[in-house]
C-alpha cells in the first residue's frame, strides 16, 4: 500500500493524527495534565511539576487539579464536556496560555480533560494582547463618556401638585415616548432643563447620551464648532485629528439645546437642515454625517417677538414648536411652595424647617428668578441661622431686594334689582375671561392663575357660554 492510498483510511490517519498533534504540543508546551473523570491529575509532566513548586510529578497523582493547580478549569471541562481552547492561566511565576480539552472513551463518554500549558512568552500573542487592550481602554473610555452624560433628574425631581405643575409633568410624560422635538417655554430658573433630562430618561433612548449645549454662554463665532464638530486641521489651533461636535457625541441619544433663541441666524439654518434632513457636516468637512438625535430645545425668550424682529427663523420655530410645553413660574404655582421648600432643604441635606410665618412670606414674594432663586434664598437662610427652624425674619432677610405678588383686586359693580344668584354669575365670567385674557386664552395657565383644576374651568367656562379662543 502506497502512501497515498495509506491516507484514505480515515481512521488510521486520525489515530496518527491524534498522536502526532499530543507529542508536538506535549513536547513543546510549558506544560501537560490530565485528569480522570473526578478531576483528579493521574498524570502530569515534569516541567509543569516544576511550574508549582514540586519536587516530581509523581507527588500530584491522585490529587484534585485545583490543589496543585489554583484557580483550574479542567473540572468544568470535564463537567461539560465542552473544550476551554484558548485561556490565560495565573503561576506562581507568570501567566500561561492554556488550552483544555475533554478525553472521551469509544462509546462517546466524557471520562477525563488534559490540559495543555502552550507558552508563557506573551509577547508572542503582543499584536492580539495590544489590540485587545486597546479595545479594552476605547470601551472603557465609552463607558465613562456615557455615564457623564447619563441624566441625573426624573420626573419626580419635578417637585408640584398643583394643576399647573401636573399639566407640565402630564404633556412632558407623553412627550417623551414621542421622536419629535420638544420646545420648552419659561423663564429662567423654572426647571427646563430637569425637565429635558425627565424627558430623556423616560424615552426609549435614556440608555444612550443626554447632551446639553448653551447657545448664550458660548461666544457665536465657535457655537458652529461646538455644535457640528470640525474636520482635522480646519482651522489653526484646531485639532490636527478633528474634534467630534455635540450632535455626533449626542447619537442615538438626545440633545438639548438650550436658550436657543440666543443662537445666531445662520446656524439656525444648519440646524433646520439637521432638523428635516436628518444629516450635517462638521466645519470645514465635506463628510455628511447621518444624524440620529432626538432635539429638546428651551428658552427664556418670546420667539414669536423674535421672529418679528427678525432675530429667529419662523421656519426654524415653526419645526421645534412641535409639542410645546409652558414651564410656568413660581408666582404662578405657589400652592407648590412649601413642598418644593421640604425637597430643597433635603437636597442640602439641612436640619432646617419652616415656620408657618416663613412659608406665608414666600409666597407674598414674586420669585423672579424663580426656583433658582428659592433653593439660594434657603441655603443662603440656612447659613445664616442659628435654629433649626426658619422664621420669617430670616427668610426676608435672605431675600433680600424683596418683589411682592401683585394682586388685582376685582372691581365689584352693583347692578339694581339683580339677584344674588345673577351676580354671582356675572362675576364668575367677568374673573374667567379676566384670567384668560391676562393668559392669552391659555386655560391651563388661567386655571392655575384662578387655583381651579382644568377640567373644572372647563366645566364653569360652558356653563357661562365662555368660548375658549377667548
Amino acid at each position: 500500500m502506497n502512501t497515498t492510498e495509506s491516507l484514505k483510511d480515515y481512521q488510521r490517519v486520525r489515530l496518527l493524527a491524534i498522536r502526532s498533534l499530543f507529542e508536538i504540543i506535549e513536547q513543546s508546551s510549558e506544560g501537560t495534565v490530565i485528569v480522570d473523570r473526578d478531576a483528579n491529575i493521574v498524570w502530569m509532566n515534569e516541567r509543569y511539576a516544576r511550574r508549582f513548586g514540586l519536587e516530581s510529578a509523581e507527588v500530584a497523582i491522585g490529587k484534585a487539579c485545583e490543589s496543585v493547580i489554583p484557580g483550574s478549569l479542567l473540572r468544568e471541562v470535564v463537567r461539560t464536556g465542552r473544550p476551554i481552547l484558548l485561556d490565560m492561566q495565573d503561576t506562581p511565576k507568570e501567566p500561561l496560555v492554556v488550552m483544555r480539552l475533554p478525553i472521551h472513551d469509544d462509546a462517546g463518554a466524557v471520562i477525563g480533560a488534559i490540559g495543555f500549558a502552550l507558552f508563557d512568552e506573551l509577547h508572542s500573542l503582543s499584536p492580539m494582547l495590544k489590540r485587545y487592550l486597546s479595545m479594552q481602554e476605547e470601551l472603557a473610555s465609552t463607558r465613562s463618556l456615557l455615564r457623564s452624560r447619563q441624566t441625573k433628574y426624573n420626573f419626580a425631581h419635578f417637585i408640584g401638585t398643583s394643576a399647573a405643575s401636573l399639566e407640565v409633568k402630564r404633556r412632558a410624560r407623553r412627550s417623551a415616548s414621542a421622536e419629535s422635538p420638544v420646545l420648552l417655554l419659561g423663564e429662567t430658573g423654572t426647571g427646563k432643563e430637569l425637565l429635558a433630562q425627565a424627558i430623556h430618561g423616560a424615552s426609549p433612548r435614556a440608555h444612550k447620551a443626554f447632551v446639553s449645549i448653551n447657545s448664550a454662554a458660548i461666544p457665536h463665532d465657535l457655537l458652529e464648532a461646538e455644535f457640528f464638530g470640525t474636520a482635522p486641521g480646519a482651522f489653526t489651533g484646531a485639532d490636527r485629528k478633528g474634534r467630534p461636535g455635540k450632535l455626533q457625541i449626542a447619537q442615538g441619544g438626545t440633545l438639548f439645546l438650550d436658550e436657543i433663541g440666543d443662537m445666531p441666524l445662520p446656524l439656525q439654518s444648519k440646524l433646520l437642515r439637521v432638523l428635516q434632513e436628518k444629516e450635517f457636516e462638521p466645519v470645514r468637512s465635506n463628510e455628511v454625517i447621518q444624524s440620529d438625535v432626538r432635539v429638546i430645545a428651551a428658552t427664556s425668550t418670546d420667539l414669536e417677538a423674535a421672529i418679528k424682529r427678525g432675530e429667529f427663523r419662523a421656519d426654524l420655530y415653526y419645526r421645534l414648536n412641535v409639542l410645546p410645553i409652558n414651564v410656568p413660574p413660581l408666582r404662578d404655582r405657589l400652592d407648590d411652595l412649601p413642598a418644593l421648600s421640604e425637597a430643597i432643604l433635603e437636597e442640602l441635606r439641612s436640619q432646617h424647617e419652616l415656620n408657618t410665618e416663613a412659608l406665608d412670606l414666600l409666597g407674598q414674594h414674586a420669585w423672579p428668578g424663580n426656583i433658582r432663586e428659592l433653593r439660594n434664598v434657603l441655603e443662603r437662610a440656612a447659613l445664616l441661622s442659628d435654629d433649626l427652624v426658619l422664621d420669617a425674619r430670616e427668610i426676608r432677610a435672605a431675600i433680600g431686594t424683596f418683589t411682592p405678588v401683585e394682586r388685582v383686586a376685582p372691581v365689584i359693580e352693583v347692578v339694581a334689582h339683580e339677584t344674588f344668584s345673577e351676580a354671582r354669575e356675572r362675576f364668575d365670567r367677568q374673573l374667567i375671561e379676566s384670567a384668560l385674557a391676562q393668559c392669552g386664552g391659555k386655560v391651563i395657565e388661567a386655571a392655575a392663575r384662578l387655583g381651579l383644576g382644568r377640567s373644572t374651568l372647563y366645566k364653569k367656562m360652558v356653563a357661562l357660554g365662555i368660548a375658549e379662543s377667548l
